[in-house]
């Protein structure tokens, strides 16, 4: 995928992927859904797909319906013979409904049947490679370890879809580099191997060529999720990141380990700790925090619950700490590697008391990159936690994106005290106290969970109660007056519209290409992305609705209770009935969006639960 992404970047096409892969280490399907465009950044993805690359015999067994109309399906020859009982790691309940489905289809469960039926029905094109023969002619040349020969089958992946694309050997020759770095011996066996596939399926070559790149982008960036999040920390100034391993946060972690080596003025110390477990990391970042430094850490939603205890500290001490939160499948462990947007509430609402944070939400890269800084720069103006809200699908999706605007970044601190003879860290003067560091000149501070008088000291005076309580709750009005109106929501498509949908996080971009699609169709639509999703926007959201009737709202979401529409009706007591929702960890699609909205329309259904994805 990333050998392919570069490439296609390189030539100026806009390229989309998600990486969809099992929790267990048995080696069950994994696979890559992706989409290129050649006049905008694809914004979603769709199906049915015009090619599918099969490794094993598994991935014809799974994906066999999503192979478009004249597709193109390449394959290993060695697996036309296979049959559904050969493919073990397949699971039982899977396989089943495989089976009915071929045995509806008048198959027997071959790959040779299923690739037959897709020639006839489908008019797709099949190309049958020996993978066995084109590594063993690469051993032959290279002698390379027999070990290490399984690792070239994806070489030959990416070589069909090169072919395919007709993709010029430069371009390659680029991203394998960029790839594999320093390791040239290995850049120049993927490119003969390029060369033999080439070779291998003679007359195939540009058979999906694409049309011209248009997007005139001179430069463009190639980011997953967790790269685009773990570079903005960066240029937000975050001086300490704390984590414990946790799909699908950990990657960005990593690549802030990378950076915490580069000394350049322009960057500053960087220190990433891994610690024992989530308890440590949340306490860890919240000192970091008490001595001046920019800190955040990085997590999931097990890892999260594991936090609480900590999140209340900081609210109660008025700790500025950002928490970067990349949900997945619940409840428990549930899904670890696949995706989810059910924790919307435990977001907002999780730690025992009450107090003040700020919930963001992103819908997609470059969403996230400035949400990113604006998550830090809201912890320190108003000195609360602020829980940034992500997920797998944009965590795991790789994407081409414009550059970020940098000159359109502030960073903004707070009032911070450098020197004082007097200093009330909890000053009743103001609801947002001026800051001064742990180790300022003349400052004496003290911290504690219980509750404290303006210098810090326990007191339980109930009219101090009173006064630091609500000192740390009324920050809720003071952060919805002053966070300028499109930090907190978003508002595309049509006015004066016949629908309204709704929906937060990584369902943006689906949702607005299946706008495009309706308006297409005469139908007038708009959508609202909630970016803050705590405190609520309420004025901006009914003021965005349009007075749009509640009956002709739909909540898209990655749940199954469209916890959003929760949230609307608790806030403003708008209700809205009709949602289009998935939860089986795999990422919405463009057809789902529009299938859904057509059922919604015609009064067939209220709910509509989408199932697409292996």
């Amino acid at each position: 995928m990333m050998i392919i992404g570069r490439a296609l970047a390189r030539r100026g096409y806009g390229f989309l992927a998600n990486r969809e892969y099992f929790s267990n280490i048995v080696g069950r399907h994994s696979y890559i859904h992706l989409r290129v465009k050649s006049d905008e950044y694809p914004r979603s993805l769709t199906y049915p797909v015009d090619l599918l690359v099969a490794m094993d015999a598994e991935t014809i067994f799974m994906h066999f319906e999503d192979v478009s109309n004249r597709g193109f399906i390449v394959c290993d020859n060695a697996s036309l013979h296979k049959t559904l009982e050969e493919a073990p790691s397949i699971e039982d309940i899977t396989r089943e409904r495989i089976k009915k489905r071929c045995n509806e289809l008048g198959l027997d469960c071959s790959v040779e049947s299923i690739l037959k039926y897709l020639a006839e029905k489908k008019k797709a094109s099949l190309i049958s490679l020996q993978y066995e023969k084109i590594i063993r002619e690469l051993f032959d040349k290279y002698k390379i370890d027999p070990r290490q020969l399984s690792r070239y089958l994806s070489g030959i992946v990416f070589s069909a879809f090169a072919v395919l694309l007709a993709l010029d050997e430069d371009s390659l020759r680029y991203a394998l580099s960029l790839h594999f770095k320093e390791r040239a011996q290995i850049v120049e066996q993927n490119m003969d191997l390029y060369r033999i596939v080439v070779r291998e399926m003679g007359g195939y070559k540009g058979a999906l060529i694409l049309a011209p790149p248009r997007i005139n982008q001179k430069k463009t960036m190639f980011v997953t999720g967790n790269d685009i999040v773990a570079i903005a920390k960066i240029v937000a100034g975050v001086r300490y990141q704390s984590y414990y391993p946790i799909t699908p946060a950990a990657d960005e972690s990593v690549l802030l380990e990378r950076y915490s080596f580069i000394e350049d003025e322009n960057i500053g110390p960087l220190l990433v700790l891994q610690t024992e477990d989530e308890i440590a990391a949340i306490t860890s970042a919240i000192g970091a925090s008490l001595t001046g430094a920019r800190s955040s850490t990085s997590t999931s939603g097990p890892g999260f619950d594991l936090m609480v205890e900590g999140l209340s500290w900081a609210g109660m001490n008025e700790a500025p700490v950002v928490i970067t939160y990349y949900q997945r499948g619940g409840p428990s462990t549930g899904q670890p590697t696949r995706g989810s947007q059910s924790d919307l509430f435990n977001a907002i609402f999780a730690g025992h008391g009450e107090f003040a944070r700020v919930v963001l939400s992103s819908g997609d890269h470059l969403e996230a990159f400035y949400d990113t800084i604006l998550a830090f720069n809201l912890a320190e103006e108003f000195q609360v936690p602020v829980i940034h809200l992500l997920d797998k699908f944009l965590a795991n999706s790789t994407a081409t994106i414009s550059l970020p605007r940098l000159d359109e970044i502030k960073i903004s601190r707070g009032t911070i005290v450098r020197e004082a003879k007097e200093y009330k860290r909890f000053s009743l003067a103001s609801l947002v106290s001026p800051r001064a560091f742990l180790g300022t000149r003349g400052v004496v501070m003290w911290y504690t969970g219980d509750e404290h008088d303006e210098y810090g000291h326990i007191v339980e005076d109930p009219e101090n109660r009173i006064a630091m309580y609500s000192k740390r709750i009324e920050k809720i009005s003071l952060i919805k007056d002053r966070v300028p109106k499109e930090q907190k929501i978003g508002i595309y498509g049509d006015r004066n519209p016949d629908y309204v949908f709704v929906g937060w996080g990584s369902v943006k971009n689906t949702v607005l290409e299946a706008i495009d699609v309706l308006r297409g169709r005469g139908i007038r639509a708009k959508y609202l992305n909630i970016k803050m999703l705590w405190p609520f926007p309420e004025r901006e959201f009914v003021e965005a609705a349009e007075n749009v009737p509640a009956d002709r709202m739909i909540v898209v979401e990655h749940s199954y209770g469209a916890n959003i529409a929760k949230l609307i009706e608790m806030n403003t007591g708008i209700s809205i009935e009709k949602s289009i929702v998935k939860f089986t960890g795999r990422p919405l699609t463009l057809k789902e969006v529009i299938e859904g909205f057509e059922l919604i329309e015609s009064g067939k259904k209220k709910k509509v639960v989408c199932r697409y994805g292996a």
